[in-house]
């Protein structure tokens, strides 16, 4: 299921995560600070890294530091007792990729580590299964048993981006930040016009559709069979 690293210099808690992480599946390893965890990703394959802020020898920013400046793009969950906004915008810009403060919630913990790594097998593999449906990042291609479908680029990034995040509601600003760019002077309006394009070329598909929320945007739900 995944290889997690837990890097807390509180032993407590530290363990807590590790057996119930263990419970639900996941192989663990486990570090005192960001020296030792640098050190154990020189021998030990990875997947996903938890890890507290304040450590002592290297913390948990340094340890996110050392890990981008090194290319090293491992998902980055930090788990803090810091509740501060500047303290959360520090580790995002530093690269990390989800933030939860302590005390931790173990159940909504798990929900969050399986959701970074289902995120980062999609950016990996640069495509997305669902059900009888790939997408394709590399070629635009919707792959189908009944036909392949190569899609314009932008209608492409928008149903690659939906179902990154699959019942997850997104405005017509953030996705034409997303895919049209933060300084495009295209109506959010754009959006809809490729959503009707997208909803008419696979109206018949019933793997996936994209919901209309109103007043908010649009999500993609897929479908089991």
């Amino acid at each position: 299921m995944g290889s997690i690293l837990i890097v807390d210099d509180n032993v407590k808690i530290r363990n807590l995560i590790d057996i119930y992480l263990r419970r639900e599946g996941f192989s663990t390893l486990k570090a005192e600070d960001g020296a030792e965890a640098m050190a154990l990703l020189e021998t030990q394959q990875v997947d996903l890294i938890i890890a507290d802020v304040m450590m002592p020898n290297l913390d948990g920013y340094d340890l996110l530091r050392q890990l981008r400046e090194n290319r090293i793009e491992i998902p980055v969950l930090m788990a803090t007792a810091k509740t501060e906004f500047a303290d959360k915008r520090k580790g995002f810009e530093l690269g990390a990729d989800d933030y939860m403060t302590k005390p931790l919630d173990m159940e909504e913990l798990t929900l969050r580590v399986r959701a970074l790594l289902r995120r980062s097998k999609i950016y990996s593999e640069n495509r997305i299964v669902m059900g009888d449906v790939v997408l394709d990042y590399n070629s635009l291609e919707v792959r189908m048993p009944e036909e392949t479908v190569v899609l314009p680029q932008k209608e492409f990034y928008l149903l690659y981006k939906l179902f990154s995040y699959p019942n997850r509601i997104f405005t017509r600003q953030e996705l034409l930040d997303d895919i049209w760019g933060m300084d495009t002077d295209t109506s959010p309006r754009a959006v809809d016009v490729h959503i009707k394009r997208l909803r008419e070329r696979f109206e018949q598909v019933k793997t996936f559709e994209i919901v209309t929320i109103r007043g908010l945007g649009y999500k993609g739900v897929q479908h089991t069979a």
